[in-house]
């Protein structure tokens, strides 16, 4: 049974063979191009001479008859036409063939019938169809010359290999990964502004050169700028002529148009790209296995192309339309030689001569590829003419596969090599790295670095540039605006274009601020963030932003350093409503208290430096909400007990062992959150009962083993989390906890669920993963509020099917093991899996 090839591969496939990586192009000069378009048509040639071969070819044969088969076995009518071919014998195939034993049987009609059966004409051969389909086949395989059946499949593997032979050194591992490395770089340093800009000043230097000569004028090609100002976006860094020359900053300035001005971060990328250069070229000159991986494949194509065309033209005779055939088949047909015609010879002798024609132009190139690789050394690469060009007279020749490489580049465009030779240049390097650019950063390009955060607010952040680019105060709805590492950033008075930015945050920024853009800023700046590593930078100005709400400030701000935070700073922040200190205080600054009137949030997030003394606090009356986190706190401070407002207290992350002073938080009658948290607390006083107005209670990741009864007289409690504790039971008394709403008690050795705990009907979060827990009450059915339920990580063999009845509880809220939640009933399992019904969650 023959296949087609649609069934085998399509030509898309096959040509998929020719393809390379999109950037490997530049290293295919034209013969190469032309080769792979030439193994294309070669292999659509080959493609199509297999397919009309295995659709349409086919052999038909007829008997020749001798003289005295004509005489006793056939009958020849009167009016038979003469014999055909070489015999003179005439041989035709009737359109019934009979038994050569049959005799003819005449069917006799009435005279009134003028209709005859007209007698067959021609020469009776007595085969019938199954024979002839039988000798068809055999001469076939017999007849034909083995070059006419298979040169569409030699032609295919032929053009195949061919195909592998022009790219296999961009495929095989020890030279892709240098070619890859080589592009990457190459590209690189084409697309570098480094580059552009060293090529045009070198050439700007050499005309104004020129036009001193002439003049005998010492103008300046370039304007210059003083070192207080090198950070304006209005000012650009002198590129020196002669690194010998000094310029005075009086002399006048002239703007060059047609010069930009690159940032720093194209500096240090330009940096990187020499260092890249340099260790590349140390790799690869060490060999030359890509100049002969290249001139190996190479000669295979050329010797593949020459024993193509050798056996190729002596089979050209070969194919011929007519052939006779002796298949030794008398005993089975009574016939010893028979006439073959072949159907596909003239379309194939065409494809062949076509295929030929197209070796012989492949070979051509192969020839000439041959002469291009040997009439040259191709492992030394001189910059001769950049060296001219660009005036770097350092650039050096390279060898080796380096250099082979810049040939082939050199045959897709110069002008690659002459941008990459800036990079192996010393001077280049050191003439690059004295120049300071400042990118000139459009309104388009900064529009397209806006982003939306978290809280749905568009926000700028700048890192890493000499200064402030002046399209920024153009973006007047930008709300967020960050600087980050800009020694020299200045706020010019064009913010006051900005109306709708209500956030600033300068990390490592000293930033300068104009008269009119502080009176700008004092008005309308709500929050401001300041990262620093010493408190000196934090600039002046911003103590006396009188309208500023929020004030988070990031770095060294212990004890000794307090003072720089003078007493008058902090009176003109009079709207002051949150202050953020992330540092390493030993102390509470005592000028904090000039916000105290005002102050209502105050958090202090240390580095693990204790803090010892706190009786600043005392006088932070207003305030409401105070968290103190990674502070060594050994006990909660007594000057939290004066904070008669304060609502939220949290004490994250300390060494508090004991909270034997709760009960004095009964003064503090708003106090509704408490977060003891990630400390170190072993048991919980009695006295906790007297806190009666909390609602948040966190006490998590402590060492607690047991819990008092007077916990569950908070009534009004409505978050309680003891996870990842020692607790062992849950006392029966958490059942007066009727207004609960979550409870965490994750990771701890809890063995019994009280029946009690469901009384809480309002429980909407219930967390009881990673216990010792061996059964659930089937009470749970009672928690219809329900929509978060932890159970992973206990011993339960089964689950209660009342989990039905907790009608908001989903499967993705459900964490449990998927064995526990498949032994459930089928329509408890559909409950919970069903579509939550969105409005009425909402509702409840």
């Amino acid at each position: 049974m023959v296949m087609s090839y649609d069934a085998m591969f399509t030509l898309t496939e096959v040509a998929s063979l020719n393809d390379i990586q999109p950037t490997y192009r530049i290293l295919k000069p034209w013969w190469d191009v032309f080769m792979d378009y030439l193994g294309i048509v070669m292999l659509m040639v080959a493609i199509f001479a297999g397919t009309m071969q295995l659709t349409k070819d086919q052999v038909v044969c007829l008997p020749v008859l001798d003289s005295w088969q004509d005489s006793s076995t056939t009958q020849r009518p009167p009016g038979t036409a003469s014999g055909i071919g070489t015999g003179g014998n005439q041989v035709t195939l009737t359109a019934a063939p009979t038994s050569k034993d049959q005799p003819e049987t005449v069917v006799p009609f009435p005279h009134s019938a003028a209709i005859r059966q007209p007698q067959p004409t021609g020469v009776k051969t007595n085969l019938d169809f199954q024979q002839y389909v039988f000798v068809n086949q055999m001469c076939y395989h017999v007849a034909l010359p083995w070059y006419s059946k298979y040169f569409p499949y030699l032609a295919l593997i032929h053009t195949i290999v061919l195909m592998v032979s022009s790219n296999f050194w961009f495929k095989y591992p020890k030279t892709s990964s240098k070619i890859e490395h080589f592009v990457s770089i190459l590209g690189k340093c084409f697309e570098s502004p480094w580059t552009t800009k060293a090529l045009s000043e070198t050439a700007c230097e050499d005309s104004e050169e020129n036009k001193q000569r002439l003049t005998g004028a010492p103008s300046l090609p370039k304007h210059f700028s003083t070192s207080s100002e090198e950070g304006s976006p209005n000012q650009s860094t002198p590129m020196l002529a002669k690194s010998s020359v000094k310029f005075s900053t009086e002399k006048p300035v002239i703007e060059v148009p047609s010069m930009t001005i690159l940032d720093k971060k194209d500096g240090e990328q330009a940096k990187a790209l020499f260092e890249k250069v340099r260790k590349f070229r140390a790799h690869v000159e060490d060999s030359d296995l890509i100049y002969k991986l290249y001139v190996a494949q190479t000669v295979i194509k050329t010797f593949k192309f020459i024993l193509i065309l050798c056996y190729t033209s002596t089979f050209v005779a070969s194919i011929q339309f007519d052939h006779d055939c002796e298949p030794n088949i008398k005993h089975l047909t009574g016939y010893i030689k028979f006439k073959c015609t072949h159907n596909m010879a003239f379309m194939l002798k065409k494809l062949l001569i076509s295929y030929i024609a197209l070796i012989c132009v492949y070979g051509l190139v192969c020839i000439h590829t041959l002469f291009w690789l040997f009439r040259r050394p191709l492992k030394e690469y001189s910059f001769e003419k950049v060296r001219e060009e660009s005036s770097f007279s350092d650039i050096p020749d390279v060898k080796n596969d380096f250099a082979f490489l810049l040939h082939m580049v050199d045959q897709y465009d110069q002008l690659y090599s002459k941008r990459f030779g800036v990079f192996l240049s010393e001077v280049s390097e050191n003439k690059l790295r004295e120049i300071s650019l400042n990118h000139e950063w459009t309104f388009e390009k900064l529009r397209q670095h806006v982003t939306r955060n978290l809280q749905d607010k568009l926000e700028l952040h700048l890192f890493m540039l000499s200064g402030v680019p002046d399209a920024v105060f153009e973006l007047t709805d930008l709300e967020i605006l960050k600087l980050e590492l800009i020694p020299e950033a200045r706020i010019t008075a064009k913010i006051s274009q900005m109306i709708n930015l209500q956030e600033l945050h300068f990390y490592h920024c000293p930033a300068k601020v104009e008269q009119t853009a502080f009176s700008f800023l004092r008005d309308h700046l709500r929050c401001l963030h300041v990262k620093f590593t010493d408190v000196a930078e934090i600039p002046t100005w911003v103590y006396l932003l009188k309208n500023l709400r929020e004030l988070y400030l990031v770095g060294n701000l212990n004890s000794e350093n307090n003072k720089m935070i003078g007493l008058e700073s902090l009176r003109d922040l009079r709207h002051l409503k949150v202050l953020h200190l992330k540092s390493n205080l030993t102390k509470i600054p005592t000028n904090i208290t000039d916000l105290a009137p005002h102050l209502v949030k105050l958090v202090v997030h240390n580095d693990g430096t204790k803090l010892l003394v706190l009786n600043s606090l005392k006088k932070m009356m207003n305030l409401s909400d105070l968290e103190l986190h990674n502070c060594e706190l050994e006990r909660i401070p007594h000057a939290i007990f004066s904070l008669t407002n304060l609502q939220e207290l949290d004490l994250k992350s300390n060494n508090i062992r004991t909270i034997e002073e709760v009960i004095s938080f009964q003064h503090l009658k708003r106090l509704t959150c408490l977060k003891l948290w990630h400390n170190k607390i072993i048991t919980i006083p009695q006295s906790i009962s007297h806190v009666k107005n909390l609602e948040s209670l966190y006490l998590s990741h402590n060492k607690l083993e047991s819990l008092p009864a007077p916990l569950f007289n908070l009534l009004k409690l409505r978050y309680l989390d003891l996870s990842h504790n020692s607790i062992v039971v849950i006392p029966l008394e958490i059942g007066f906890l009727q207004n609960l709403q979550h409870f965490a008690i994750t990771g701890n050795k809890v063995e019994v669920v009280p029946k009690q705990l469901f009384k809480c009907t309002k429980l909407r979060t219930l967390c009881l993963g990673h216990n010792c827990i061996s059964s659930l009450p089937e009470k749970i059915g009672q928690l219809l509020q329900m929509t978060h339920l932890e159970l992973k990580g206990n011993c339960l063999d089964r689950l209660p099917t009342q989990l039905g009845q907790c009608r908001l509880l989903r499967r993705n809220c459900l964490v449990v093991e998927d064995h526990l939640f498949d032994s459930l009933p089928s329509e408890v399992k559909e409950s919970i899996n069903q579509e939550t019904n969105v409005p009425f969650a909402n509702g409840i």
